[in-house]
This record gives C-alpha cells, structure tokens and sequence, in this order.
C-alpha cells in the first residue's frame, strides 16, 4: 500500500473511558431516527468484506460467525458487506442476485437478531462492478488478448499473418511498446483489462442505464424478504455507481459530463429502489467525500451531491473517501489490480505512518462540510462519518458538534467487536485497541480471510475456535465476558 512520504509515525490518541452514567447521557448512545426505523445509538459497523462466503456467493457458517460477533457488540447498526446484485460468478462475496440466495441471507438475519438481543438495526450494502482482469504474463497478453489492428500491423512493417505481427511485439522494449499501443493497451498489459462506466463502443456498457435500476430494486425486495431493516446502495470507490457520480465519467448519452447528468442514474437506481420498496423500507447510500484523484470529484462535488441525494429522499448518507483504481498501484503478473493501494486508497485507510494529519479523523472535515450543505438545503438526512475514529472523546465530539449524525468505524470494530458497548457500560479501560497498521487490509488485498493482528493467534486451541483455511488464525474475536 502507498505511504505518504513524511512517515510520521503516530500514537494512539490518548483516552478518557466515561463511567456508565457519563455514557447513557451522551450522545453517542442517544438514538438516532433512519427513515421509518430508530436507531438505539449512533454506533455503527460499516460494510467490510471478510472473505467467507462460499465461491457461488452463498453465507456460510463461517459467515454467520463473523457477523454474530459484531452483533454481540449490540451497535447501533451493523452493515453486512458489499453483496453483488447480479446473478454471476464473484468469487467468495456474498451474491444477493437471484432468490436461492434468500435462505442463508435469512439465516444471517437470524443470527445478528438473536446475537444482538434484538437491539442492532442490520442494513445490508448492494453493489454493482465491471470486470477486471489479472494483470496477464506479457506473452499471453500478446498472443491472446490484444486486438491487432492496422496501427499493430504497420509499426511491425505488414507482415503476412498477425501471428507475426503478435510476435514482433512481443519482443519490443517498454518505450517502443508505449509509442505503439494505446494508452488503454499499455494498462491491459501492465494492470490487466478493466472496464470502465465509459466504454460505450461494448453494449452491455451502453446499456447499464436501463439494466441497473431494477436489478437494485431486485436486490432490495430480496434484502426485505430476507427480512433485513434497509439496504444501502454502494455508490462509493471503484465500483460501478462510483463511478457513473465521477467527473471522469464522460458519457455522452445523457448520463455523463455535467454533475446533473452523472448523478442521473444513481437517482433513478434510488427511485426504482423506491418505488419497488415503498417509504417503510430505509434506503440509503455510502458515497465519497471525495475521490481524491486527479480529475475526480473534490468535497465541492461531493456535497452537491449529497444536497440532491437527500432532495431525492434517501434515509441516510454514509460517507467514505478514496479508494480508486486511477492511481492503483501496479499488481503482481496474475493478480488483479487492487483500488486500494494508491494515494487515494490510502485516504481510504490511512495508517499509523502517516503524514503530518495522521489516521485519525481526516475524513470528518469534509463530511462535516457535506452535512452543513445538506442541513443549509433545508434536509436533516443523518450523516454517517467513518474513518480512524477510536475513542469515545473524539466520537462524541464530531457528534455534539454538528459534522455528522452517526459515527462508524471498521478497523477498530474489528480489533473489539466489543467496543461499543464496553464505552456504554463503563468499562472502557478494557478496549483492545486498533494500532492502524492494516494488516487487516494485507489480507484483503489478496483475498484472504480477514481477521485483526491483536487477536488472530490468541488461544488458537480454545474448544471451538474456528481457524483461518491455512489453520494459523483465528477467524473472530476471542470472546468477552460482559459479567466481568
């Protein structure tokens, strides 16, 4: 992962654990109303993929571990991983895209209900992608995958066969390579193929206006039916309505350019969702304070955004940053491209060496900036912040100072699913806390189970621990006894 070249290395932020009386008088635990449903607190698990669904996309036992450990946590609400809407092969991410996936989908419904006592609100976050391709061996790259054509055939001299043409390529160092293939060619072979939201020339491209809104309404009924309390719309990082809502989607057919037309398809992918849902059911999206890239959108766009968002009527805004595959950094020949190893995933997931702003918070400013646009448009949509936020001081100061309604947190939920509720009982000094180090995001760089460094080899015998498929890690949390 990219590191800002100041290396600073940072502290954990100092803390002060309320008592129990302290905390229930917060606002941190006061509720928090999401469209037609009440919040308990302002806690809440964002969307983490933790790599354990079966490859066809179902839940398993494992998956069900996973979130009943959060659940046991009792936040306020605990959002299940980003879960594919189409009906087709993703590997071990949870697929909501055809309704055979509705009995586990069910069964994890169950389980966060029971694990929690009834007390966590359980949202869970649709997500549409492109294809993107590992990064080939050059040799398959050139006899395989690249299209010849005359500018190829030319530059080889016109040679009889494109057999020729391939393995006069194949030979050429990278700067002749650079003055004879396309831009986009160069990535396919240094990256691997990715689709873009503006590859319009290749239909099933041209035709994501029209596929989109209801394959999401789908997903949504089914996430009813499942018997989930909401569904938020994934419209953030690199992923398909991300990237619609980019300034570097240029579609020409009304629904790229100007901001109007970009966010377009994310309001009628939100009125299908709608319409096909009704007003009892919360709807909402995570999206971006800003793209942080060159060309993207800036904080400016981003609460723009959120203004139409919330005009349109989603029940709440969850706002992420970065995390894009314009400046990702180059995979190894036979992985795929990551959107999370360059600068712009690094404000995604800053770390502990950082630069002189540090992991902890540097998303709250722009959020913050977001939720003044929203409330001066006249809307009160509650607004999520995410993003180093570790200790119960800083929580309930973004939240007693107006930059957002709720406060979530992944990497910290992760190191003490328990966190939340040890602030609430008065029993803070008991936290593990996250060290920002991202050895959680190691591993999910290269789709491994997830689990946190703090606790992953802790009483690996233990009866009944479950053990990462290398058996070396634990895959949850060790237990906490709440009697003490």
């Amino acid at each position: 992962m990219w590191k800002p070249p100041e290396r600073i290395q940072h502290p954990q932020l100092p803390a002060r654990w309320p008592s129990a009386r302290e905390a229930m008088a917060s606002r941190l635990f006061s509720p928090l109303r999401i469209g037609s449903i009440e919040l308990e607190e302002r806690t809440w698990v964002p969307a983490m993929v933790p790599w354990r669904a079966t490859d066809d996309g179902f839940v398993t036992e494992e998956i069900l571990s996973w979130y009943e450990r959060f659940a046991r946590g009792r936040p306020g609400a605990l959002v299940v991983e980003a879960t594919g809407i189409r009906d087709i092969p993703s590997g071990p991410l949870l697929r909501i895209g055809h309704d055979r996936f509705l009995p586990g989908l069910r069964d994890l419904v169950t389980t966060v209900r029971r694990a929690s006592g009834g007390h966590t609100r359980l949202l869970i976050q649709i997500i549409d992608f492109l294809s993107v391709r590992r990064r080939p061996d050059p040799a398959k790259f050139f006899d395989r995958y690249l299209e010849i054509d005359f500018r190829h055939r030319l530059a080889a001299g016109n040679p009889g066969s494109d057999a020729e043409v391939r393995a006069y390529l194949r030979e050429l160092p990278d700067d002749e390579l650079e003055r004879i293939l396309s831009e986009r060619e160069v990535e396919s072979l240094r990256f691997g193929y990715r689709e873009r939201v503006t590859d319009t020339h290749l239909e099933h491209i041209r035709e994501l206006p029209k596929v989109l809104p209801d394959l999401f309404a789908d997903a949504a009924r089914r996430a009813r039916d499942a018997g989930f309390d909401g569904v938020e719309l994934h419209y953030a990082h690199a992923y398909t309505m991300a990237s619609f809502l980019s300034a570097l989607n240029t579609r020409t057919d009304g629904y790229g350019g100007v901001l109007g037309d970009r966010l377009r398809l994310p309001l009628e992918v939100f009125f299908r969702v709608r319409e096909r849902m009704g007003p009892d059911f919360p709807v909402g999206c995570r999206f971006l304070a800003d793209d942080c890239i060159e060309g993207g959108n800036t904080v400016e766009d981003a609460a723009a955004i959120g203004v139409e968002l919330a005009r349109a009527g989603m029940d709440f805004l969850s706002l992420s940053r970065g995390g894009k595959f314009e400046d990702a950094k180059q995979p190894k020949v036979g992985w795929a491209v990551y959107p999370y190893t360059g600068p712009s995933g690094y404000e995604c997931m800053p770390t502990a060496i950082s630069d002189e702003f540090g992991p902890f918070g540097r998303n709250v400013p722009p959020v913050a900036r977001i939720r003044r646009a929203v409330r001066d448009a006249g809307f009160q949509t509650p607004v999520i912040v995410a993003g180093g936020i570790s200790t119960f001081e800083q929580a309930e100061e973004i939240l007693a100072s107006g930059q957002a309604d709720a406060v979530a947190a992944a990497r910290q939920s992760l190191a003490d699913p328990d966190w939340f509720r040890k602030i609430r009982l008065g029993r803070g000094e008991e936290i593990r806390r996250c060290v920002y180090t991202n050895y959680c995001e190691g591993l999910d760089q290269k789709h491994k189970q997830v689990t946190c460094q703090l606790w992953d080899r802790e009483a690996l015998a233990e009866p009944g621990v479950r053990l990462s498929s290398d058996g070396k890690r634990r895959l949850e949390a060790p237990d906490w006894d709440e009697s003490g």
